[in-house]
């Protein structure tokens, strides 16, 4: 009997490694992919668009917060593979009480690792699954931080929401050398009047969830002038699985911009 506890201490067994998964968090979904589980995995959610081919060739089975349950069920999986934050707890429990259910729990790149090793075992890919967290431990570990800079991070726009400081984009971005200004936890409303308090010296608009755009960029420089307002891929400051490989350069690549 093979048995395994997620990150949020449930613990689930099987009498042999999964052959049907399914898939609610984009960014885990990735990761199985990249583990080599193309044959296994059945279901994944409308916004699992990495790899392209195979969100182009999956059944999709609705949104992270609005699953399509009577779809997953018919599917027949053996495992699903959710997310504490991304996924709803009620609609978790509705498909655990057909299914072995796997949820993972990150705010950190520690945790990001365990995640990572952990999906590897469960899915009888140990090995591959070890070998990816280590290469990504490596490329954090000699990732060239620049000049420390105080920064906020906004995910939405009508109203402005930040990433707070309990965040895993908080620890990206600690990751990067950076001094994320918003001490309030989760994502909270920032006004431009708060904005203007604090004088970021960057100020970061991500491609997602709320896709700021040049524009922004644009109206936000002016309203204020002593910030660098600038873009940047949401996923890689929010995607949790085998995109952090790409994270270390991208974050280089942004801390040369600012030198």
């Amino acid at each position: 009997m093979l048995r395994f506890t997620d990150q949020i201490g449930n613990k689930i067994e099987f009498e042999e490694y999964p052959k049907r998964i399914v898939s609610l968090v984009p960014s885990q979904t990735e990761l199985l992919f990249d583990l080599g589980l193309q044959g296994e995995v059945i279901g994944i959610t409308n916004f699992c668009v990495h790899p392209r081919e195979q969100f182009l060739r999956k059944t999709r089975i609705g949104g992270t917060k609005s699953p399509d349950i009577p779809k997953i069920k018919a599917l027949k999986p053996d495992l699903v593979i959710a997310n504490k934050e991304e996924n709803n707890r009620k609609d978790v429990a509705e498909i655990a009480s057909f299914c072995q259910v796997w949820t993972s729990d990150v705010s950190n790149l520690e945790e990001a690792l365990q995640m990572i090793k952990q999906v590897g075992a469960l899915t009888g890919k140990a090995d591959a699954g070890s070998a990816l967290a280590k290469q990504i431990e490596f490329k954090f570990e000699v990732l060239s931080n620049s000049k420390r800079q105080n920064v906020v991070y906004l995910i939405w726009k009508k109203p402005y929401m930040a990433a707070g400081n309990d965040t895993f984009i908080h620890h990206m971005l600690m990751q990067a050398g950076w001094n994320n200004l918003i001490e309030s936890p989760r994502y909270p409303e920032v006004s431009i009047q708060e904005l203007k308090r604090l004088k970021p010296d960057v100020l970061l608009l991500s491609s997602e969830p709320y896709p700021f755009k040049a524009k922004d960029v644009a109206e936000l420089s002016q309203i204020l002038p002593q910030t660098r307002v600038m873009l940047v891929d949401g996923e890689l400051f929010s995607w949790y699985g085998s995109r952090l490989l790409q994270t270390p350069d991208y974050i280089n690549g942004l801390n040369q911009l600012q030198d």
